[in-house]
């Protein structure tokens, strides 16, 4: 791959040069702009729905699907876009109606039809059956658990446990009828949600967890019914029962589930909080001038709201009068507080501060903030990662080996005991070889880590992503916004032609005036600072890399880039070219009648902390490259300031994606953090693709991951939360295969001959346990911000 290296005239250059390095950024996000999506009410966002299926592991996105073929294989993606396509028409946002309180938003759906967990497909961990929440089953659980407990008291009282009666045990005539009655209802009432989720298993031909503790609790229970038919009706010698046990494993199998269920509820509390932060009504400002309190389900877009201090800002919105600092942390994850003036905007469920304001709504129901980032962790959590696929494949091969084991272990022991042996070794095999723990494994870790990440600003589009980040070989960058402040200053504006310097600042101003970059702000503001009244532009538009053309007082005029001008087959050399672009500063050009008019010198600050976060880059194991649409210059002065020694100028969006491409072929694994908007191409083709500085702007579809914030620190947070989230991927596979593969050959007995017994009860209460270690491992998640 063909370095732009450093020439020697450029290595004389000092560090003060260096720190005048903004990039132009492509310059090709113009007057374009995203269509906004059908407006509905807030309330839409907070009404339940019960149609999701959260955990289809069936879908997946075409960047899933190129990752899962190979690390290094990245073929067509589908969703390559246009660099200048804004529109997203095909990705609209679904009406976010799924942020119900009962609904936790850990990605995992127990919902089955009639309460009664129906079709609980372990193995596959879809429980988007019946679309009831999971506050719901854990009711319904709760409540089973709780009624069987009191039939299960009087059957382990009057029955002998293995045909050992315990100290606590009696019995009195007709005591076997009670047992047998109450061990049918047990049965059936308690056994219920396994039996029905054993028969969804094996009409989707998937048999697995609930197979296994069905198998075990019918055979117990048939296998009584046989023994209680036999001793008293039959002139057979004594058969043992099992009722003893089957009490004990349905209770101890609820009681699992019931806990399974409130761990994974809990894994994704932080994010269901977010449905929570809009208030209950809210001031309306009248075109009178009157204030009124009314619901918040009765705003619309372009009511004006006033917000005192102290209050829970309603929507998103722009303020029209006051000045105050908002409190954005529960949302963005930006700790600090954010000044906010006349014209900055402000999101839905932030706090606001010191001050009383008047603002405009601009974003309900699923136009907003919330319902974008609480649909796309939806969307995440909803897509099925290589781990999770090997999970369910574990688990269904278990079911096969648990099968095969206690069908094996019931032929030994028949032959070298007995017939009730041998039937408790194989319920026991069935019981121990529930893959619970093991189909929870990733789905519980992912549900913590989406949760974790949408708290701290990181928005996780693609699931995969988290898995994919563990181990990166590259990390390219854009330099404006990224490493620097992409706040841009006029250093310098000179007329080469017939205009006057004001003269020229008036042209640049009507053309920037409708823009929405850097560059156009800094040029504006230049204006507005010398009393400049801007040229009336019409018919403005992007100019796709090179900058903008448009009509002023009946002739067309542009703003363009150095790429620009050899596009254009123009020559220009003014005597303090040279000055401005050693300074690192970024040069725009304005073009009219294929002659240079004038030339506008532009200089952005390399962030404070960007220097500490390339050295931990580096720490990492992570090639830093910087890709920017800067001149060569410029993008050398940030790149020696940074130390980044790997970095491409004067690059086209089609350029960066062609640098990703060429990285991924050669089988490296490649972030490319970029705006989202210019460098779609790239942020789709690379390993993980990731936006930076989005701010409420979260729908961008080329990349894996959104970061709200413009912190290159955030990119860090992302990678420690990667290696954290695989570690404890690999940590709950080991817990739950690994637990599974010892415990098989225990429960069959091979440790009978020196007085090991593992009874299915016992069985029961380790499987359950396995379960707990593995929700408690995924709980314990978590990435610290500080000090990073």
């Amino acid at each position: 791959m063909n370095q732009k290296k450093t020439s020697s005239a450029s290595n004389s250059q000092t560090s003060s040069h260096h720190r005048h390095e903004p990039a132009l950024n492509e310059r090709d996000n113009g007057t374009q702009g995203k269509e906004r999506h059908a407006q509905s009410q807030v309330t839409e966002v907070l009404e339940p729905s019960h149609e999701m299926n959260w955990m289809d592991h069936h879908k997946a996105t075409s960047k899933q699907q190129e990752h899962e073929s190979s690390d290094s294989n990245h073929g067509p993606m589908d969703h390559e876009v246009s660099s200048m396509d804004y529109s997203h028409k095909g990705h609209e946002i679904s009406g976010m109606d799924h942020g119900h309180k009962d609904h936790e938003m850990s990605g995992m759906d127990h919902g089955h039809k009639d309460h009664e967990m129906s079709g609980m497909d372990h193995s596959h961990m879809d429980h988007g059956m019946g679309g009831m929440d999971h506050s719901m089953h854990m009711g319904n659980f709760k409540q089973k658990f709780w009624l069987s407990l009191v039939l299960a008291i009087p059957i382990v009282i009057l029955s002998p446990m293995m045909g050992i009666e315990l100290p606590f045990q009696f019995t009195f005539p007709g005591s076997d009828w009670v047992v047998l009655l109450l061990g049918t209802i047990l049965f059936f009432y308690g056994g219920q949600p396994f039996l029905s989720g054993a028969k969804m298993e094996l009409k989707q031909k998937s048999p697995a967890m609930m197979t296994l503790i069905a198998m075990g609790i019918t055979v117990s229970y048939f296998y009584s019914l046989y023994a209680f038919i036999a001793n008293h009706f039959l002139a057979v010698p004594h058969v043992m029962d099992f009722f003893w046990e089957l009490a004990t494993l349905i209770v101890i199998m609820l009681l699992g589930h019931w806990i399974e269920m409130n761990a994974v509820s809990n894994a994704g509390n932080a994010l269901q909080k977010l449905a929570e932060l809009l208030p209950k009504e809210v001031i309306r400002k009248n075109a009178d001038g009157s204030e009124e309190q009314i619901p918040l389900e009765e705003v619309t877009n372009k009511t004006q709201l006033i917000v005192r201090s102290g209050d829970k800002i309603p929507t998103d919105g722009t303020i029209l009068e006051g000045e105050t600092t908002i409190d954005e942390s529960a949302v963005t994850g930006e700790s600090r507080r954010v000044p906010k003036t006349i014209g900055s905007t402000v999101i839905g469920g932030s706090v606001n501060g010191n001050g009383t304001i008047t603002m405009e709504v601009t974003g309900t129901g699923e136009d907003s903030y919330l319902a974008k980032v609480m649909e796309m962790v939806r969307k995440a959590q909803a897509d099925k990662s290589r781990l999770e696929a090997l999970s369910d494949k574990v688990a269904k091969w278990l079911f096969y080996i648990a099968l095969v084991a206690g069908v094996l272990a019931f032929a030994v022991w028949l032959f070298v005991a007995d017939l009730p042996t041998a039937l408790d070794r194989m319920v026991t095999v069935f019981v121990i070889a529930c893959p619970h723990a093991l189909g929870l494994a990733i789905p519980l870790v992912v549900a913590r880590s989406t949760s974790i990440a949408a708290k701290n600003g990181l928005l996780l589009k693609n699931r995969n992503a988290l898995e994919n980040a563990h181990h990166v070989d590259y990390l390219i960058l854009d330099k404006t916004g990224t490493l620097t402040e992409g706040t841009f200053t006029v250093t310098g504006i000179e007329a080469t032609g017939s205009l006057s310097a004001s003269e020229v600042l008036a042209y640049l101003a009507g053309l920037e005036k409708t823009a929405n970059h850097p560059i156009a702000e800094g040029i504006l503001a230049q204006a507005e600072k010398e009393n400049i009244t801007a040229k009336k532009a019409t018919d403005v538009q992007t100019r796709t890399g090179i900058g903008l053309e448009g009509v002023i007082d009946g002739q067309k005029w542009l703003i363009v880039n150095q790429k620009g001008l050899e596009q254009l087959a123009i020559q220009y050399q003014g005597n303090s070219l040279e000055n401005y672009q050693e300074q690192g500063n970024t040069i725009s050009y304005l073009v009219h009648d294929g002659k240079v008019e004038g030339i506008v010198a532009l200089g952005d600050k390399v962030k404070p902390e960007a220097s500490q976060f390339i050295q931990k880059v580096k720490d990492l194991g992570i090639t830093p490259v910087m890709a920017t649409g800067d001149n060569q210059e410029a993008a050398q002065a940030v790149a020696d300031y940074l130390g980044i020694e790997a970095f491409h100028a004067a690059m086209l969006p089609d350029d960066k994606e062609r640098l990703v491409s060429d990285y991924v072929k050669e089988g490296k694994r490649v972030v490319m953090v970029g705006d989202g908007i210019n460098d779609a191409p790239s942020l789709a083709r690379a390993t993980i693709g990731i936006a930076i500085g989005a701010g409420t702007d979260v729908a961008i579809d080329s990349a894996d991951v959104v970061l709200t914030n413009s912190e290159p620190q955030d990119i860090l947070h992302f990678l420690t939360l990667a290696k954290k989230t695989r570690r404890k991927m690999i940590q709950n596979l080991w817990w739950g295969a690994g637990y599974n593969i010892f415990a098989i050959p225990l429960a069959a007995g091979v440790l009978a001959p020196i007085g090991i017994i593992l009874n299915p009860a016992v069985g029961a209460v380790l499987m359950s346990m396995s379960t707990i270690i593995v929700a408690i491992n995924a709980m314990t998640l978590s990435i610290e911000k500080s000090g990073d």
